[in-house]
């Protein structure tokens, strides 16, 4: 295929060294994925293509590209930065998660739609110091069904029961109500609050999604939870999961 020149809309967020003066720069877009570009000469002194493509950076960039295969950033347009996101480690690390799991679920090329929609809705939100752990509890319970895994959140998996007190049961893939809590020793034994909020934020849209002001107790086990489900059903080892865990593990403040 011939490459062509188109502008994009989208977000850098991976960045690495390519030969003497080059970077390979990742960034999510909605209508063509995400894509790996070339950024020449982005290493050198003064170079304006650098400050364009630092991770958090967002606007218009005009690329060459044939589709597939690496693309080759030809200039940008309006370009802007999360700088809530790019100063600050806490922010920086839930950020480079959310984006990281979303990258990890899609090839190259493939349209995400409403998922670019939903990485849009997080950074916004956590470079606005909503609470970035809310956030990502958010992201990664709307993320299983791009993984092929979405879990029946609806009604009871065994009767179709839609309310009442719920707990959730990996192996079954999703919530059973307290009809069946005797018989199915998969469940979490969640507390009933805890399976709301995983009901709540797996099914509800994002964007109608308020600020979710939640206990640490509950959030905690919330996040334990969405951690065990991911365990249980992805094959997933995330370098920025790890740091994240480990920076949570560090200053107790960020949980």
């Amino acid at each position: 295929m011939t490459r062509e020149l188109k502008e994009v809309q989208g977000i850098i967020f991976k960045r690495q060294k390519y030969k003497e003066a080059d970077l390979l720069a990742k960034i999510i877009t909605k209508e063509d994925g995400i894509i790996t570009l070339v950024v020449r000469g982005a290493l050198r002194p003064k170079s304006q293509l650098n400050a364009a493509t630092l991770n958090f950076s967002y606007g218009r960039y005009v690329i060459y590209t044939n589709g597939r295969g690496l693309s080759y950033l030809r200039t940008y347009k309006e370009v802007k930065q999360y700088d809530g996101l790019y100063n600050d480690l806490t922010k920086n690390a839930y950020a480079s998660f959310i984006l990281d799991l979303i990258d990890h679920a899609f090839v190259e090329y493939q349209p995400l739609g409403k998922y670019y929609e939903l990485a849009k809705f997080a950074l916004e939100r956590i470079n606005e110091n909503t609470d970035p752990e809310m956030i990502t509890q958010i992201v990664q319970m709307q993320m299983l069904k791009a993984y092929g895994v979405e879990p029946e959140l609806r009604h009871c998996l065994i009767c179709g029961k839609e309310k009442g007190i719920f707990d959730y049961s990996i192996k079954l893939g999703g919530v059973i109500c307290s009809d069946h809590f005797a018989t199915e020793n998969s469940r979490l034994h969640l507390k009933p609050k805890e399976t709301a909020v995983l009901r709540t934020i797996g099914l509800l849209p994002f964007e109608r999604l308020g600020s979710i002001k939640l206990s640490s107790d509950t959030k905690k086990a919330t996040r334990k939870a969405i951690d065990r489900i991911y365990r249980g059903t992805i094959d997933l080892n995330l370098k920025t999961k790890k740091f994240l865990d480990e920076l949570k593990l560090f200053n107790p403040s960020n949980n």
